[in-house]
């Protein structure tokens, strides 16, 4: 696992836009909304507040995750782009991943983790709870334009 290397954000749109389209049938929008979001972030991230993980097998993206605590927001640092190969699933990188996500959100002392997902990913939601998120609330806006129900999922340590 390490950080940025070139041609990495290529490989995280591509990895997103063939899965959520082959399993959940998103199209150009998500995929260009990905890309847009992902360009934004790595153009401005904060190496010693932001957190930019890609997992790679040999010249292939294993996985992804970020901690966006720079551009999170009011509400906390954003966990994004957690994505996980089709390969790479059922071999512990997805937990991998998350847990070093959180622990570099606790060593940071970030008391607020939250994400967007939306129903129906329910191996990413027991990995989530796992790592202490709870279900904040859901709607019906979808800002991925695949037709879901969007969830928010918030991580608070007191």
């Amino acid at each position: 696992m390490d950080g940025y290397r070139p041609g990495c954000l290529g490989d995280i749109v591509a990895l997103h836009a063939r899965y959520y389209a082959r399993e959940w049938s998103f199209g150009l929008a998500f995929e260009a909304k990905v890309a847009t979001e992902l360009a934004e972030f790595l153009s401005r991230m904060d190496l010693s507040r932001d957190l930019f993980v890609a997992a790679y097998d040999g010249d292939r993206l294993a996985g992804s995750i970020v901690v966006d605590v720079s551009g999170g927001g009011p509400e906390g640092a954003h966990l994004r782009w957690f994505i996980v190969s089709d390969e790479a699933r059922g071999t512990g990188l997805g937990a991998a991943l998350m847990g070093r996500a959180m622990h570099f959100c606790d060593a940071q002392g970030v008391r607020r983790v939250w994400l967007t997902t939306f129903r129906g990913l329910d191996a990413a939601r027991r990995l989530y709870e796992r790592h202490g998120f709870r279900l904040a609330g859901e709607r019906a806006e979808d800002q991925w334009q695949g037709g879901v129900v969007e969830q928010r999922f918030v991580r608070e340590l007191v």
